[in-house]
This record gives C-alpha cells, sequence and structure tokens, in this order.
C-alpha cells in the first residue's frame, strides 16, 4: 500500500515552455480517472523568450507568471494515459538590444495555452484505484504529442510579445526505470512550428528544434522526492521575410525539482533552473513552485 501511495504522489501535472521543458516524472503511471488541478507561479529573469525564434542580445527581461492546469488519467485500449490543459498568464518587463537597437517592453496577458495527450505503451497498464495497489513500477516506454494554440497576447508591431502567433507541436518519446529508490528518465522530442505570418509586416519562418532531457529521481521514505534535472536543444535556426538569421540553437539548461506530499490528495512542489551553455538567445534563470490536488477515481 505504501508503494501505492508514493506513486501516486510522484504522478502529476508539470508546466513547460518548448524545447526548454524540464518534467520529472512524466511518464510514470496511475490509477484510471484521477483527475489533477494545479495552481503555480514561475519567475523569470535574463534572456527569457516566450519566441524561441527572437534573438536577443544583452537581455534583461523578468517574467512573472500565474499557471492554472487540469490534467485527467485514462485507459486507453489497457494503457495507461493522460490528457492536459495548461495555461499561464505572465507579466513581462524589461529590455534587450535586438539588431543593434535598445528595445523595451512592458506587459501581461494569457501565455499561448498547451494541450497535450500521452499514452506508456510498455510497463504501464491501465489500472483502477482497486487494482493498483499490486502494481510495480519497473520499465516504461511511453510518447506524447502537445501542441500549442496560438491564443496568446500577441502585438503585431512588437517584438517582444507573451504569445508567438504560430501553433506549435511537439512530439516526444520517453523511457523510465525505476532502481529501488532511484528514477532514471530519458526522453527526446521535435518541435514543429508553423510560419508566423505578421511579425512587423514580415513573415517568421523557423526550423524544428531537436531537445533531449534527462532526470535523476530519488524517492525518500518518507514519500518526499527530489530530482535532478537537464535538457539539450538544438536547431531552430528563422527566416525572417525570406533572410536566413544564422541564429541556430544550441543550448543547455540544468535543474532541479523537490516535492512535498502535504496528504494523499495534495502536494507542493518547488523547481528552479539555469542556462548552462548557450549557442544564441534564451540564457536565462527561473523558478517557481505549484500546488497540486487529486479527486476523483475512487480516491
Amino acid at each position: 500500500m505504501r508503494r501505492f501511495w508514493i506513486s501516486l504522489l510522484l504522478w502529476g501535472l508539470a508546466w513547460s515552455a518548448g524545447a526548454q521543458a524540464l518534467e520529472p516524472r512524466f511518464y510514470s503511471n496511475a490509477p484510471t480517472g484521477l483527475n489533477f488541478a494545479l495552481g503555480g507561479y514561475g519567475y523569470s529573469y535574463g534572456g527569457v523568450s516566450f519566441d524561441p525564434a527572437l534573438n536577443l542580445d544583452d537581455a534583461k527581461l523578468h517574467v512573472n507568471t500565474a499557471v492554472a492546469a487540469y490534467a485527467r488519467s485514462l485507459g486507453f485500449f489497457g494503457k495507461s494515459a493522460k490528457f492536459d490543459i495548461v495555461v499561464p498568464y505572465s507579466f513581462l518587463s524589461g529590455s534587450a538590444r535586438q539588431g543593434g537597437s535598445e528595445v523595451s517592453r512592458r506587459v501581461n496577458g494569457m501565455n499561448d495555452p498547451q494541450f497535450r495527450g500521452s499514452i506508456n505503451f510498455i510497463g504501464a497498464p491501465a489500472l483502477t484505484l482497486e487494482e493498483f495497489p499490486g502494481y510495480q513500477q519497473n520499465f516504461v516506454m511511453g510518447a506524447s504529442l502537445k501542441m500549442t494554440a496560438p491564443m496568446g497576447q500577441y502585438d503585431n508591431s512588437r517584438l517582444i510579445n507573451v504569445g508567438q502567433n504560430r501553433w506549435s507541436f511537439s512530439p516526444e518519446l520517453g523511457i523510465s526505470k525505476t532502481f529501488g529508490s532511484l528514477i532514471v528518465e530519458m526522453a527526446g522530442a521535435v518541435t514543429l512550428f508553423t510560419d508566423n505570418d505578421d511579425l512587423k509586416g514580415q513573415t517568421l519562418e523557423q526550423t524544428p528544434i531537436y531537445s533531449v532531457q534527462g532526470h535523476l529521481i530519488y524517492t525518500f521514505p518518507s514519500m518526499i522526492w527530489v530530482a535532478l534535472d537537464g535538457t539539450y536543444y538544438q536547431g531552430g535556426e528563422t527566416t525572417v521575410g525570406g533572410v536566413e538569421k544564422n541564429n541556430e540553437l544550441g543550448n543547455s539548461r540544468l535543474g532541479a525539482t523537490l516535492a512535498l506530499p502535504v496528504d494523499k490528495r495534495n502536494s507542493v512542489k518547488l523547481y528552479a533552473s539555469a542556462g548552462i551553455s548557450t549557442r544564441t538567445g534564451s540564457d536565462f534563470n527561473t523558478f517557481g513552485l505549484a500546488w497540486q490536488y487529486r479527486w476523483g477515481g475512487g480516491l
């Protein structure tokens, strides 16, 4: 029974930003029919950009983000699956240099919402709450597809915006292996973008961004868990108005996550990450916290 509650408290929601995501415990099992609600806050500073196509120099941006999210666990042809939606709202301020000119911005608005479906097709069968205590996680392989919709704040006369004014699609393949109290995870993804046909009157095109992330997760007897997180992403060169910008990404980030269970329905998650190496853009630090509540499925 204790292993059951560990598995339940480890599973949950995470908010990410494109290829820079650091999401430990995403590929894990949970009883079907559970609902998860999350409210959180994050703060980022430095070369923050919601649009990875922007090549900003000497960026001094500050972004405060409130996040609301919902997820539901379900069964799909006998396999465990889930669906989640994340809606962030951000307050951005600061300045940067772009193309030799200084730009400043103070704006707030809804980010582009994220929708994602995932399925664990190896090692994580769909189980009810009554069946789940007999399950022991070992090796899990799964896949997900994340989509962002161009519904966030966007001003076509400004370079720095909260929304991107384009769609993106991110298929991902992930694995998770348990070694007693230690879990090792790896995931690889590609993010594909549609064109932004209204960037100050020009069309922005971007090549795919390829990313890989890894996590080392340790669970203490108290069911507190901590993770060391890392990611690397490459690609994403942009063309604006037919002119190639020679701004291919080749960046890495390192972070940590701490999850604190409150009871069987509630948990708190703290996280932080920083850029380790940056070829172009997106050199920033971030930290935040989130409260998660679970219900349904007979819980």
